[in-house]
């Protein structure tokens, strides 16, 4: 079974409203991208939907109680859920650097959760 899908293209300000067919995991274009960027997010938006992860953990003995965090690449739609459920059971113990890697490999994705700022014990 083909499903058309109509994608709006985020890539540059233009918003190009691309319109797509997709069969299990063939993809065929069909119209509405104005450059090649909008075909490659188009292809990545239909085959692999991915996303930047922004939250924060719990910080024991800091300054502050949280601390931002945000995925080190994009993470599976379908793993969203998944990963939000570990970030909200984590914790991390002050004093903590940005850049700091909170959790590795959460749910399985090879994807690390990364402090975005430092707090001071």
């Amino acid at each position: 079974m083909t499903d058309e899908k109509k994608i709006t293209c985020i890539v540059c300000p233009i918003g190009c409203k691309i319109l797509v067919k997709i069969d299990g995991k063939h993809f065929e274009l069909v119209d509405g991208n104005k450059c090649k960027r909008g075909i490659d997010y188009a292809i990545s938006e239909a085959l692999d939907p991915r996303r930047m992860l922004t939250s924060s953990v719990l910080v024991k003995n800091g300054e502050w109680p949280l601390v931002s965090v945000k995925s080190s690449k994009p993470v599976p739609k379908n793993k969203i859920v998944s990963v939000l459920n570990e970030i909200k059971k984590a914790s991390v113990n002050a004093p903590v650097k940005s850049g700091q890697v909170v959790l590795n490999n959460v749910a399985d994705t090879k994807i690390d959760i990364v402090a975005t700022k430092s707090i001071k014990k």
